[in-house]
C-alpha cells in the first residue's frame, strides 16, 4: 500500500510539473527570411528529394526490368538456334541413312545381278549322279 500510494504521488506530481505547449514567436535567421518561410522551404525540398528519390528508384526497376527482359530475349535465341541446328542435324542424318540404304539397295541388286550371269539356272540343273564327295552332313 505504501508503494502504491508512492506511486500515486509521482504520478500527481509529474502531472502537476508537466510543461505547457511552447509558443514562439518566429524569427528571422541569417537569410533575411522568417523560421515558417525557412521551415516551407525545407518542406518543399523535402518533397522534391522524396520525388527525386520515388523517380530514381522507379527508373532503376524500370532498368532492371529491360535488362532481366533482354537476357531472357538472349537465352531464348540461344535455344532456338540449337534447336535450329539439331534440326539441322537431324535432317542430314535421314539423308545419309536414306543413300545408305539406296546404296546398299543398289548394290545388292547389282550383286544379285552377277550372281545370276555367272551361276546357271538351278532349276535346268538335275544332278544324276551325286558323288560320295557330295554327300549330307
Amino acid at each position: 500500500s505504501v508503494a502504491k500510494k508512492e506511486l500515486d504521488d509521482l504520478e500527481r506530481r509529474k502531472e502537476e510539473h508537466r510543461p505547457g505547449p511552447i509558443t514562439l514567436v518566429p524569427q528571422r535567421l541569417g537569410r533575411k527570411e522568417s523560421e515558417a518561410q525557412a521551415r516551407q522551404r525545407q518542406q518543399c525540398s523535402c518533397n522534391l528529394n522524396t520525388s527525386k528519390r520515388s523517380h530514381k528508384r522507379e527508373e532503376y526497376v524500370i532498368a532492371k526490368k529491360a535488362a532481366e527482359e533482354a537476357e531472357i530475349l538472349k537465352k531464348k535465341s540461344i535455344q532456338r538456334e540449337k534447336a535450329e541446328r539439331l534440326e539441322v542435324k537431324k535432317h542430314q542424318e535421314t539423308q545419309r541413312r536414306e543413300m545408305f540404304l539406296e546404296d546398299q539397295n543398289y548394290k545388292t541388286n547389282e550383286f544379285l545381278n552377277r550372281l545370276d550371269m555367272v551361276l546357271p539356272k538351278s532349276d535346268s540343273c538335275q544332278i544324276a549322279n551325286p558323288s560320295p564327295e557330295c554327300t549330307a552332313w
